[in-house]
């Protein structure tokens, strides 16, 4: 990613953040698949209340304003680690699940989640062996359903 794209980004959230009333500290960083934007300073916790609702709406507001700029990349917006915690919770979680589908033979379904989590979850699942998962439902929303492939007799 070109530094005028860092600085684009950096540029963007701030504005939102100091329309807000905020005055953050943001900063740019590369993550194996895309880009990661951290928010910090004094109030930034406000994108945490009601479930981060707050920073899914600014993750949702960057990605739509830059999506053809950073094509095939995803673009995480997090504050406080919030998203760095949330995703090891979804991978644990999916990793749980995927041992319970293979004790019992049952479908397990986590849910429900946005995309974003999802992804987290749809990619946790791909890297166990004899898995697979798959979203279903038709609203943002969607539970992710985890199944292991049975056993060979």
């Amino acid at each position: 990613m070109g530094n005028d794209l860092s600085a684009q980004l950096v540029g963007f959230v701030e504005s939102v953040t100091a329309a807000m009333g905020l005055e953050s500290k943001v900063t740019v960083e590369p993550i194996a698949d895309g880009t990661r934007i951290v928010i910090a300073g004094a109030g930034s916790e406000v994108f945490l209340r009601r479930r981060a609702a707050a920073l899914d709406a600014m993750q949702h507001l960057v990605n739509a304003a830059f999506r053809r700029q950073h094509p095939g990349r995803h673009i995480v917006v997090d504050c406080l680690d919030y998203r760095k915690g949330k995703d090891a919770e979804l991978r644990e979680t999916a990793r749980l699940l995927v041992d319970r589908a293979r004790e019992t033979g049952e479908p397990q379904e986590i849910g429900p989640l946005n995309p974003y989590a999802r992804r987290i979850v749809h990619l946790a699942v791909a890297e166990l062996p004899g898995a697979s998962s798959e979203s279903i439902g038709d609203a943002f929303t969607k539970t992710v359903v985890i199944t292991a492939d049975a056993p060979a007799t």
